[in-house]
């Protein structure tokens, strides 16, 4: 079974040139791609600090599970010496290392800084609360919380849910498909919403995994399909997936953005019977809920101005 999302795909580049100061007469000039924070308009290495966060930030852009500071420095248009200075200087307060002979890798550290980032910004029963809401606006639809899965790559899953007396069985679906299908972010409304927002070279790895076996018929199966979704998710800020994850059950998906990062995405689930096509007021409300969702999670100074 097709869907509706047919708007062209409009890769968003993630680097660009830029030339030096004028150079003294007969020097060479060399452009590099300079790294450009996606939340900066002016990201010039002028400072240390500035040189070490855009190492730290090339890591996260480029993918993949290793880089040389020679790779790091054409991306971020630092000189390879000072790339070389700041890994090495990483090493030692453990920040980066070595994985192989000329190759780096962040250190587990980093990761131990995003759960401290990500600690109290949205509480248990805040997005309990706005589940059932939304259930409640949508004539007792079932309402999902995504969230990006921390250990498992580019995947999903589901944290939290509003389902009344539902429960797995009555959707058809066993605790392996959840597992197999769900986690996918390349199935389900819900999948595709979270990887419209991702960088690009995150997108090309989903891109490159196969379909889940137990995916529904209306699942994306042609990848030039898929990423022509994504345009559109990021176009409209919402995604309606037709029997995507499931034979029979239809569903609308909007994203939950903390910082300018995609951090999840919310739900809504109902038969195809019920719900042939999205009414206006159930995308209005998904919406809603992702967007409440995005303002419990935003950064703001704490109660006591710490």
């Amino acid at each position: 079974m097709g869907n509706h999302l047919t708007a062209p795909d409009a890769a968003v580049a993630a680097t660009t040139a830029l030339p030096a100061g004028p150079p003294p007469k007969g020097t060479a000039v060399r452009t590099r791609p300079v790294y450009r924070p996606r939340d900066t308009t002016r990201a010039t290495g002028s400072s240390h600090a500035e040189r070490v966060f855009l190492v730290q930030a090339a890591f996260a852009e480029l993918g993949g599970s290793a880089h040389g500071p020679g790779k790091i420095a054409e991306f971020t248009g630092l000189d390879d010496s000072v790339v070389y200075r700041i890994l090495q200087s990483g090493i030692y307060q453990r920040i980066f290392e070595r994985v192989d002979r000329g190759l780096y890798r962040l250190r587990t550290s980093a990761a131990q800084l995003a759960f401290t980032a990500l600690d109290h910004r949205l509480d248990g029963a805040a997005a309990q609360t706005v589940l059932r809401e939304l259930r409640m606006a949508t004539d007792g639809g079932l309402a999902f919380l995504y969230m990006v899965a921390p250990f498992s790559g580019a995947q999903r899953q589901c944290v939290d849910m509003a389902v009344g007396d539902s429960d797995l069985a009555e959707l058809g679906m066993t605790p392996r498909d959840v597992l197999s299908v769900t986690r996918s972010l390349r199935t389900g409304a819900s999948g595709r919403t979270i990887l419209a927002y991702l960088p690009q070279k995150l997108q090309q790895r989903v891109l490159a995994e196969p379909v889940p076996d137990q995916a529904g018929p209306g699942v994306y199966r042609d990848n030039d399909a898929l990423s022509a979704s994504l345009t559109e998710v990021r176009d409209i800020g919402y995604a309606l997936g037709y029997e995507e994850c499931m034979a029979g059950w239809n569903s609308c998906a909007a994203p939950i953005i903390w910082d300018g990062a995609i951090m999840g995405s919310v739900l809504l689930l109902k038969p195809k019977t019920v719900m042939p096509e999205a009414p206006e007021s159930f995308i209005e409300a998904t919406k809603e809920a992702a967007a409440e969702l995005s303002r419990h999670g935003a950064a703001r100074p704490a109660a006591d101005g710490a």
